[in-house]
């Protein structure tokens, strides 16, 4: 039973956790480029939240929006 748990230790820390270990070692040199994922995740989210706003006007304008605080049974 300790060897299958050893295993999964070794597949944790030396396989699973080496992409960020590498990132850990590389922000010693340079920070931005340690921080890209984060840029990157960064920028996704702010054109999801660009694209939704754009899609709640597109509703809002063409008055498809149900605004009615009865729209959801939980609600009445």
């Amino acid at each position: 039973m300790k060897a299958f748990f050893e295993g999964i230790q070794y597949l944790f820390v030396n396989i699973l956790f080496a992409p960020l270990d590498f990132l850990r070692s590389l922000e010693l040199k340079t920070w931005f480029v340690a921080n890209t994922i984060n840029w990157v995740f960064m920028i996704i989210c702010a054109a999801a939240m660009v694209y939704w706003i754009k899609q709640l006007r597109i509703f809002d304008d063409a008055g498809t929006e149900n605004q009615d605080t009865t729209a959801h049974s939980f609600l009445k």
